[in-house]
């Protein structure tokens, strides 16, 4: 099996390269929509206007990913016209560092649907919502990519970086909400979300330092990882029988001998969504809510700490192997030197195993909105909402307004355009929604792309999103 790190690396690279939309939040675009039937993901007080039940996995489909960096950042054409990394000699340091951030982010997430359904009862309107929900995100230091880019060829002899850090969590979850009418002002509504573990893991270098000796680079670091996997095996040098020279050395994890026996359960959780309607006037109304508040204890977790004692590097070293005039390509395509990087990258940490496998218990972060719409009062099929979203997560927090226009020409149709600033850049997103009696489809994105590679990919910023989704209403419209 290929070494975690490795493929953690890999996979962090080709989000900001070449990964399709992988995934993205519930559709924000719909916020202010009231013939929307997934309002009640965003805040649990909303009730749709009918009953209804979803098309089985295809109710509620949203894909995208959202990053500062693009394909533009990593990826370059040579004189000859091949696609090559930034790792190329032929690309100029300072442009390639200059297009980056000191924090570079990127989050790959996905929200899909199982099933759902909805209905009026107990005073109130239900809901039921059997979900998957998958993500990745990633913190990467400019001061990594100038390791990586300069390391042997610079005269910087020292390199620091810190918050290198990357995460992913993957679970189902069954989630049975009630929203209820206390008046003719307030609404209010929750959820309670009984969460299923499938897989998780994380990695985090809270300090990592790099000094030239020679020909090779001197590393310490602080860090820790943890992987919670069930039947997923990662044992030392020691334990799986390889040959090492300290008592340390034997400690380290062997990469090339984890193992996969089995696939199961991985934990077990719950979270609360509880939210908040106040009609503070017929034209105005303002909303707020908090989702996932909760956690997941997360069984067979695997710890492993960055070393005590200093190990050494070789560093980056022919990369660039679709390069410029006169260097040899050795045959190995883009793909090849992609899964390079991440195996120089795993070369350059060390991990420790660090006591036996145990239980471990984590955080979901939360999100909270806050949303405020105003009607116009001679045209009230028109609204302007703005929505505020911030996600709570420690490394990977992030926050976003969201300014839309909302309109409803007919009672059939409903369709939102908005504009949004986030901790990821701007983005312009859109949603039509068709909601007639027994049918409803509704397709959308929070965050348009206009320019793409050959295969679909944004350019710049990875910010691109799309979702939609094929609904089945019942009975007539209804208030709560």
């Amino acid at each position: 099996m290929k070494r975690i790190v490795s493929y953690i690396s890999g996979v962090a690279l080709w989000a900001a390269a070449l990964v399709p939309a992988a995934a993205q939040n519930a559709l924000r675009s719909s916020y202010f929509l009231e013939g929307s039937y997934y309002r009640h993901q965003l805040n649990p007080a909303f009730a749709p206007e009918r009953s209804y039940f979803s098309f089985p996995m295809l109710g509620n489909m949203n894909f995208g990913v959202q990053g500062t960096m693009g394909v533009s950042d990593f990826l370059y054409r040579t004189p000859d016209g091949q696609l090559t990394t930034f790792m190329n000699k032929s690309v100029d340091a300072g442009d390639f560092l200059g297009g980056l951030k000191e924090r570079n982010r990127i989050n790959l997430l996905l929200d899909m649907t199982i099933f759902s359904a909805g209905f009026r009862a107990f005073g109130g309107y239900n809901t039921i919502d059997l979900g998957l929900h998958s993500g990745m995100r990633v913190n990467l230091p400019k001061d990594l990519f100038a390791f990586m880019k300069e390391g042997m060829s610079s005269a910087n002899t020292v390199y620091e970086f810190d918050d290198l850090a990357i995460s992913t969590t993957n679970y189902a979850e069954l989630a049975l909400g009630h929203s209820h009418r206390i008046n003719d002002a307030w609404t209010v509504g929750g959820k309670l979300k009984l969460l299923f573990g499938l897989a998780k893991a994380d990695m985090k270098i809270d300090h990592m330092k790099l000094v030239m000796a020679e020909d090779k680079w001197s590393v310490e670091g602080e860090g820790e990882m943890n992987a919670a996997v069930s039947g997923l095996t990662i044992p030392s040098k020691k334990e799986a029988g390889v040959e090492y020279d300290t008592p340390s050395e034997g400690e380290q994890i062997s990469w090339d001998d984890i193992e996969m026996d089995g696939f199961g359960l991985g934990g077990f959780g719950m979270a609360l969504d509880l939210g908040a309607t106040w009609k503070v006037r017929d034209d105005l109304e303002v909303s707020a809510a908090i989702l996932d508040f909760g956690f997941i204890n997360w069984k067979n977790n695997i710890r492993a700490r960055m070393g005590m004692e200093r190990w050494t590097f070789e560093g980056f070293q022919n990369i660039a192997v679709n390069p410029g005039e006169g260097e040899d390509t050795g045959g190995r395509e883009l793909g090849d030197q992609m899964e390079e990087l991440g195996d120089e990258l795993a070369d350059c940490v060390n991990f420790q195993k660090d006591g036996s496998v145990g239980n471990r218990s984590a955080m979901l972060g939360a999100t909270l909105n806050l949303g405020a719409v105003y009607t116009l009062p001679y045209y009230d099929k028109l609204k302007f909402g703005f929505l505020s979203s911030t996600r709570i997560n420690g490394p990977y927090s992030w926050s976003e307004g969201r300014f839309s226009a909302n309109i409803a020409p007919v009672k059939c149709l409903d369709a939102s355009i908005n504009y949004a600033v986030s901790s990821f850049g701007s983005s312009f997103g859109w949603l039509l929604n068709l909601h007639t009696r027994g049918f409803n489809f509704f397709i959308g994105s929070d965050h348009q792309f206009f320019k793409v590679t050959p295969q679909y990919v944004p350019v710049h910023h990875l910010n691109a999103n799309f979702s939609m989704g094929i609904n089945f209403p019942l009975g007539a419209r209804k208030a709560l």
